[in-house]
C-alpha cells in the first residue's frame, strides 16, 4: 500500500512537471517577453534580458494590400517562426495613406490585430521618404490611442528619410515622439536616419534626448551595402546608439539584381553577434528580386516552395534554421 502511494505520487509529480513544460512551450513570443524597453544599446524584455527578434516586412500597403490579412500573419507566425512583422503604411505612390487614410488604417489594423492574436510583435511603419509632420502626428495619435497599453506594438515614425538633413529629421521626430508619448509612455519608438537609414553616424553624434525607449533604424541591401555600412553600425553602437534593422534584404538596393548570399550571411552574423533585431523586405508579389511571393500564390499562405520566389525561400530558411 505504501509502495502504491509513493508510486502514485511520483507519477503525479512527473505528469505535473510535464504539463508545466508543455504549457511553457505553448507561450507566445509576447507572453514570454512582455513589454519591451531599451537598456544601453540593447532591446530587452520585461525581465531586462536582451532579445533578438526576426521577422518580415509587408510591402507598401497601397501596392500589395492583398497580403494584409490575418491568414498571412498566422502563416508567418507558425510556419515561418516570425517573432515580429512590419506593417508598412505607404505614404507615397498611388492610393497612398494621404489619398485614402481609411484604407491605410484598415490594412494596418488587420496586421496589428492578427499579430496580437498570434502573440508576436508588430512594427507600425509610417512608410515615407519625406517629412509630412501634420499627417504623421494625426496618424499616430489615432493609432496609439486605439492600441494604448498593448505591448505588442513598436512605432516606426519615419521609414527612410532621403533628402532631409539629420537636423530636420530630428526636429520632425521629436514632434511625433511627443505626440506618441502623450498617450503611450513606454512602447518602443523607431527613429529614421538620413539617406535611406544609412547615415546613422549622424544620429550617433547628435542623438535625441529626453525620451526613453528610442531606437534608430539601419536599413541595408546586402548586394549593395558592404563593410562601410557595417562599420557605421559599429560606430553607432560604440557611441551608445540602440539599433534595429526594420528593413533589409539580400539583393541590390534597387530591390532587384542577384542575391548576394555571402554578404547576406555577413550581415546576419553581424546582427546576431550584436543582438540586433531585423525584418526582411518584402511580403509582396512584384516582379523583382526582393518580392518574396509569386503572383499566382494565395494571399494568406501557407506557401509551398514553388509558390515562393528565391528570396522568399531564403527568408523562410533564415527564420526557421
Amino acid at each position: 500500500m505504501r509502495f502504491t502511494l509513493i508510486y502514485l505520487l511520483l507519477v503525479t509529480s512527473i505528469c505535473f512537471a510535464s504539463c508545466n513544460r508543455k504549457e511553457n512551450t505553448l507561450q507566445t513570443i509576447v507572453e514570454k517577453n512582455g513589454k519591451l524597453s531599451v537598456q544601453g544599446t540593447s532591446l530587452v524584455n520585461e525581465k531586462g534580458e536582451p532579445v533578438l527578434f526576426k521577422g518580415v516586412s509587408y510591402g507598401w500597403h497601397n501596392t500589395h494590400p492583398r497580403f494584409y490579412n490575418a491568414g498571412s500573419v498566422a502563416t508567418f507566425t507558425h510556419e515561418w517562426k516570425c517573432d515580429m512583422v512590419r506593417a508598412s503604411v505607404g505614404i507615397e505612390l498611388k492610393k497612398s495613406y494621404i489619398d485614402n487614410p481609411e484604407a491605410g488604417i484598415k490594412c494596418a489594423t488587420a496586421v496589428i490585430d492578427a499579430a496580437i492574436a498570434n502573440g508576436i510583435y508588430v512594427i507600425l511603419d509610417w512608410h515615407s521618404h519625406t517629412i509630412r509632420l501634420s499627417e504623421a502626428k494625426e496618424f499616430f495619435h489615432f493609432m496609439v490611442t486605439k492600441y494604448k497599453g498593448v505591448p505588442n506594438i513598436i512605432y516606426e515614425i519615419f521609414n527612410e528619410p532621403v533628402d532631409d538633413s539629420w537636423e530636420a529629421v530630428k526636429e520632425y521626430s521629436i514632434e511625433v515622439i511627443r505626440t506618441i508619448r502623450a498617450i503611450e509612455p513606454d512602447n518602443i519608438i523607431l527613429v529614421g536616419t538620413p539617406h535611406w537609414d544609412q547615415d546613422i553616424h549622424l544620429a550617433a553624434d547628435d542623438p535625441i534626448t529626453g525620451f526613453k525607449n528610442l531606437m534608430y533604424t539601419l536599413h541595408f541591401y546586402a548586394a549593395t551595402h558592404k563593410t562601410e555600412l557595417i562599420e557605421r553600425g559599429n560606430y553607432a553602437l560604440s557611441k551608445g546608439l540602440p539599433l534595429l534593422v526594420s528593413e533589409c534584404a539580400a539583393m541590390e538596393a534597387s530591390g532587384d539584381g542577384p542575391i548576394d548570399y555571402d554578404s547576406w550571411n555577413t550581415w546576419t552574423n553581424w546582427m546576431t553577434q550584436n543582438s540586433i533585431s531585423w525584418a526582411m523586405w518584402s511580403v509582396s508579389d512584384k516582379d523583382e528580386t526582393c518580392s518574396m511571393i509569386e503572383a499566382t500564390a494565395s494571399s494568406e499562405g501557407p506557401w509551398k516552395e514553388n509558390e515562393l520566389r528565391e528570396w522568399g525561400n531564403l527568408a523562410r530558411t533564415t527564420l526557421t534554421k
